[in-house]
């Protein structure tokens, strides 16, 4: 399924300005919600949306404290699609609208449904709505207390809070991402300074992250021709294959010293997103057809000591059996298959040591301090007494 619009190559958050409603009369300030089912058979399907905490559970509010409108309403935007082997319908909505406004900041999410039946869950968008109040400035250094100019990245926080006088420093959380992953994002609770109206964090050794290394991509604009990264196109019926390149290991040997991995090499990437298209269409949502993936990663033997991913905004950056490599011991390598909709994508090759959730790239992908990451800030103030989490600012550097 595509989950939102991403032609644009945005991460979704959206602006609250004072005594206002988010109502989606600004285009610039609304999303685009769009997703297939593999049919054309035409199915109901009905969203609501849920306010969040910090850390994604529900909130204490009810639908009326952050909704002025309806609390549920159907999808009727569809349209077949047209010409492609892979049948399918591509259903969007856009969120607000004038049935359904949103009145508080916050984490949120669009549950989609079928059949009127809220656990027949269809798809979970989830979104950020910020009330601007605070003014954060990230830097990104290569000096760390582990090591200099080497493997990792290390993360600075300048928070100005002029606009929110009074305030504790406990009341104020701030959650530090990169490329948009959850498994190594950073709940800071402690600022490392603090003055009347800025909060730094400084030397924290929990923004200490590791460089990683860009990200590799492959584009599918055709199903004729192999696209850049792609050894071949086949047709085998009822499905279009797409075989990417063998990639190179960049990772660092496990017997060597040096564990940056292979020499830095600068590409332009998207950090980790994807976008749909197709060649000779104005309209890629329904004119690109679907196609069966194949990534192989070579490799002399297997890792004993944990499992390789492929990952990416393409696998919504999780792990999963969906997403988790097979090794061939004939063909010495790693292997997986994926069935995606034509378009351009980047990935890595994620580690994930055993009884660990947070994954490496030193052992796949190599880990360099030039590699350029995104990071993104949240900053969550709850004072005390209140029921929910206001989110009153939101930075990203790339």
């Amino acid at each position: 399924m595509e989950y939102a619009d991403r032609r644009t190559l945005q991460r979704p958050f959206l602006i609250l300005n004072a005594n206002t409603s988010l109502d989606g009369s600004d285009a610039g300030n609304s999303l685009l919600i769009s997703f297939d089912e593999l049919s054309h058979e035409v199915r109901h399907y009905t969203y609501t949306v849920y306010h969040l905490n910090k850390d994604n559970t529900r909130s204490d509010l009810q639908s009326i404290e952050y909704l002025d409108g309806f609390t549920t309403a159907d999808i009727t935007d569809y349209e077949l699609s047209n010409n492609t082997q892979q049948l399918y319908t591509h259903y969007w909505l856009e969120f607000p609208n004038s049935d359904m406004r949103l009145t508080k900041s916050g984490n949120y999410v669009v549950h989609i449904y079928e059949d009127g039946d809220p656990d027949k869950t269809i798809a979970d968008v989830c979104f950020l709505v910020v009330e601007p109040l605070a003014q954060a400035i990230l830097t990104v250094s290569p000096q760390t207390d582990i090591e200099l100019s080497g493997r990792f990245q290390q993360v600075s926080i300048d928070l100005s809070l002029k606009s929110l006088p009074y305030f504790n420093p406990q009341e104020i959380t701030l959650i530090v991402e990169q490329n948009n992953r959850r498994d190594n994002h950073v709940v800071l609770t402690r600022p490392t300074y603090v003055e009347p109206t800025r909060l730094r964090y400084e030397q924290e050794p929990s923004l200490i992250f590791e460089g990683g290394n860009e990200y590799r991509h492959f584009d599918l604009f055709s199903v004729y021709y192999a696209g850049f990264n792609v050894n071949r196109i086949r047709y085998e019926q009822p499905y279009y294959h797409a075989f990417l390149e063998p990639d190179d290991n960049r990772g660092a040997d496990r017997h060597s010293t040096d564990k940056t991995g292979t020499p830095y090499l600068f590409e332009y990437d998207s950090n980790g997103q994807w976008v749909v298209n197709t060649e000779n269409s104005d309209y890629d949502d329904v004119d690109a057809d679907y196609m069966w993936v194949h990534w192989v990663l070579p490799m002399a033997e297997p890792f004993f000591d944990g499992s390789v991913y492929v990952s990416g905004d393409l696998f919504n950056n999780t792990m999963t059996l969906l997403n988790r490599m097979d090794y061939d011991n004939e063909a010495h390598c790693y292997y997986l298959n994926a069935y995606l909709k034509q378009g351009a994508y980047d990935y890595q090759y994620w580690f994930l040591p055993k009884g660990e959730n947070t994954a490496t790239l030193q052992r796949t992908e190599g880990s360099h301090w030039q590699t350029q990451n995104r990071y993104s800030v949240a900053v969550y103030y709850r004072p005390l007494g209140s029921r929910y989490d206001r989110l009153i600012g939101f930075q990203v550097v790339e």
